[in-house]
């Protein structure tokens, strides 16, 4: 069964009852029941740097606190993100390899053949076409009645977009979403709910509909065209990706990696703005009253909903961090949702502040050498979908409680039912 489906969940014992060194941060339940906040937070307070010894992932480290993660993060030597950068681990079945799994000078050569498709010359470009389709987007939306935000907005922007930068088949876009969903839904992985062989199947349609795609540009390059600027083409263009579809594992990894970054964090922190204005509604007012307020209320937005929890690296030798000392070998998680709450480097953590100073220090983006690539086409977009909705709309309420994703990775909605007040004229 896909993400979408509904997950029995049993109930979660209280954080403080729990003996400090069983407590499980990979359990999806916490992220599926929006639960994580209490369990982070006593973690972060008597032992930020936590050391799980048994779990369905492994034995692993925790790593909470802001200053604690930017240490990890910013030091690739020493942790590692190869071979993978999720918690759990790949199925034998289906290895996969990508640029965000590797270490230099691979993984230098393979983020500088994609990273063009955003540089700012080219997001730039893009903005009009972006205004151009959120705008239509919201225009389709009936008023006063309920709606499915996440599917008809969220979903929709996101895979409009992703079929834009790759050049796919824009009548087929949301396979793009299926395929991203599918990628970090793995039991094993994250604690999902996608099946095995649904998982596999999907996969491989992925792979062989890029690989035709990827023929069809070199097709067309061969024929004495210019190549495009989209991500296939810049693969295809550069010498350390040229052959890329004759090594199926990285092919594979990097489709789903330039896939799942272009997808989750603009897709939930759109989801997750609408819910943060009906939960702080002094805020939304703000921001109404102050449209001008609305670049650093994204920053804000994608620090309160961090739209990947974590992060993982292993340790290239002994380390000691927080007095606690890691050994090589060790997998150690840093958790950007606990960080971007860690009460000691940002005042009242759990509010979202439009105004609020600073709003930019985060860790949502990750830091050093794997900071997200699409940060600010990200930003973009959700910043002119708030330019329109506000052009629009006076209130987007929602409508009961929202179905979050089922996966301690995605930090994400499956759900969120809203209804639309439009502007006084």
């Amino acid at each position: 069964m896909t993400n979408n489906t509904a997950v029995k969940i049993d109930a979660l014992p209280d954080p403080y009852s729990v003996p400090l060194d069983q407590i499980n941060l990979s359990d999806p339940r916490l992220y599926a029941e929006n639960q994580w906040g209490a369990y982070f937070r006593r973690v972060r307070d008597e032992d930020p740097v936590h050391y799980l010894k048994d779990s369905p992932f492994g034995p692993f480290w925790s790593i909470t606190r802001f200053e604690d993660i930017v240490a990890v993060d910013t030091n690739h030597e020493v942790f590692s993100s190869e071979p993978f950068i999720m918690i759990g681990e790949p199925d034998d079945s289906l290895p996969v390899s990508n640029f965000i799994s590797m270490d230099p000078p691979k993984h230098d050569e393979q983020r500088a053949a994609v990273q063009p498709v955003v540089a700012p010359k080219n997001l730039a470009q893009m903005e009009g076409l972006i205004r151009e389709r959120i705008s239509e987007i919201l225009d389709s939306l009936p008023i006063g009645e309920e709606i499915e935000w996440v599917s008809s907005v969220s979903k929709e922007l996101t895979s409009q977009m992703l079929a834009t930068i790759f050049d796919f088949p824009y009548e087929d876009r949301h396979k793009l979403i299926y395929w991203s969903d599918v990628a970090t839904g793995a039991p094993e992985l994250s604690g999902g709910t996608v099946d095995h062989d649904e998982r596999i199947t999907a996969l491989f349609d992925m792979v062989n509909t890029f690989g035709a795609l990827w023929q069809q540009k070199a097709q067309f390059r061969a024929a004495g065209n210019a190549p495009g600027f989209d991500l296939i083409s810049l693969m295809e263009a550069n010498e350390n990706t040229r052959d890329m579809i004759h090594r199926t594992e990285e092919f594979m990894g990097n489709l789903g990696l330039l896939i799942v970054g272009g997808n989750d964090t603009t897709r939930n922190s759109i989801s997750g703005s609408v819910l943060a204005m009906n939960q702080f509604p002094d805020e939304f007012a703000k921001l109404k009253a102050n449209p001008e307020l609305i670049p650093n209320m994204v920053s804000e937005i994608i620090r309160w909903q961090t739209p990947l929890a974590h992060m993982r690296r292993i340790a290239t030798r002994d380390y000691e961090l927080g007095g606690k000392l890691i050994k090589k070998g060790d997998k150690v998680v840093m958790w950007y949702v606990s960080g971007n709450r860690d009460e000691r480097m940002i005042e009242n953590p759990d509010r979202v502040i439009v105004d609020r100073a600073r709003a930019r220090q985060h860790l949502s983006f990750g830091l050093g050498i794997h900071r997200c690539m699409g940060n600010r086409l990200g930003e973009m977009q959700l910043r002119i979908t708030w330019e329109e909705i506000l052009k629009r709309f006076d209130d987007i309420r929602v409508v009961g409680e929202p179905v979050r994703v089922h996966s301690n990775f995605v930090n994400g909605y499956e759900s969120m039912k809203v209804v639309l007040t439009p502007k006084a004229k």
